[in-house]
């Protein structure tokens, strides 16, 4: 988790460079990033108080959210791991 939440903090100062843009800076693929950084220190809340219903439910999300869907959309054409990936 605590490399995700680097991942997720750097992923903020790249540019997003497909799709439309919020302040010439953040992309829609951002909002993951912020589900990221949300999702971790509430999950490990919930964990410390023994709320493990919460904390299993916040890291399906995350796995979900911020694993599967973020991961599928760096293959989107235009990026470069499509590039990478097919040529």
């Amino acid at each position: 988790m605590t490399l995700m939440m680097i991942t997720a903090i750097a992923s903020l100062f790249l540019p997003a460079l497909v799709g439309p843009q919020l302040l010439n800076h953040f992309g829609w693929i951002h909002l993951f990033s912020f589900l990221t950084l949300y999702s971790i220190p509430t999950a490990l809340i919930a964990i410390k108080k023994g709320n493990v219903r919460k904390h299993k439910i916040k890291m399906i999300m995350l796995y979900v959210g911020a694993i599967m869907i973020a991961g599928g959309f760096t293959l989107v054409p235009g990026r470069h791991l499509h590039g990478v990936f097919f040529g």
